[in-house]
């Protein structure tokens, strides 16, 4: 961290450690919701075959510093009697409607823009962590390289030029589906209107409303999330876990 970002946080910490825990819809002001357009993502774990192209193709696009990801795979083993089958859950930001890493962050560094997409200024992030402590997925980390918060963006760069995300591009299953919630018409809309009671979000007691959806997903994985998640978890079919590692 550089000279300048230590002071800053230093001077945060000094004039009240407290003000950096406001409640979002007091820091905002106005708390009415846009009526453009807002990005989310559907993941078909029907058709997730655990490749992890998604993963290799993330890492290229944004260059993560090695051994740290913007998205990666989980792989499950879910056993019932003498049957036993994979279960693949992709993880990522889930771009919230209410995100607990905004309202903790004390210079403002995450925000969030009007399509919903949750982004990190690291020309203000002083590297403090609180939003990676804050965030109920496990989706954020301090990059080593930039000593910053660093987490997954729907790649907002390459939907500003009119690309998919470098993940749902690369997809082989086409399991991934971005697209406008508040277009009716748009592909994730009708899917979620159409699997309306089959769709879960990961830990939706958190209360966070997870802009990132799952089709297929056991309910018993919904609030089993855990930080530095193993590659392969042996789990019963009502969510036991029996073994894990790497």
């Amino acid at each position: 961290m550089d000279t300048s970002k230590r002071r800053l946080l230093g001077q945060i910490a000094a004039v009240s450690a407290g003000a950096v825990f406001i409640p979002l819809a007091e820091a905002d002001g106005d708390n009415t919701p846009t009526k453009g357009k807002r990005y989310g993502m559907l993941i078909d774990l029907r058709r997730c075959v655990g490749c992890q192209a998604c993963t290799v193709a993330c890492t290229i696009e944004n260059q993560p510093p090695l051994g740290q990801f913007r998205t990666t795979v989980n792989q499950y083993e879910v056993t019932e009697g003498d049957n036993s089958a994979f279960m693949m859950l992709p993880r990522l930001c889930n771009h919230c409607e209410n995100p607990p890493c905004i309202p903790v962050c004390p210079t403002g560094a995450t925000f969030q823009r009007q399509d919903g997409i949750v982004v990190v200024n690291n020309d203000w992030c002083v590297g403090c962590g609180y939003c990676v402590q804050a965030c109920p997925y496990d989706a954020r980390f301090l990059n080593h390289e930039t000593n910053t918060a660093d987490k997954c963006t729907f790649c907002a760069h390459r939907l500003d030029a009119g690309l998919l995300p470098a993940c749902v591009e690369t997809c082989v299953g086409e399991a991934r589906i971005i697209g406008d919630l508040n277009d009716p018409a748009s592909r994730i809309s009708q899917l979620l209107a159409q699997y309306r009671d089959d769709i879960k979000v990961l830990r939706p007691s958190m209360g966070t409303q997870p802009r990132v959806f799952y089709l297929g997903m056991n309910q018993a994985f919904a609030e089993r999330i855990r930080g530095e998640a193993p590659v392969r978890t042996l789990m019963t079919d009502s969510g036991k876990e029996l073994h894990h590692g790497h």
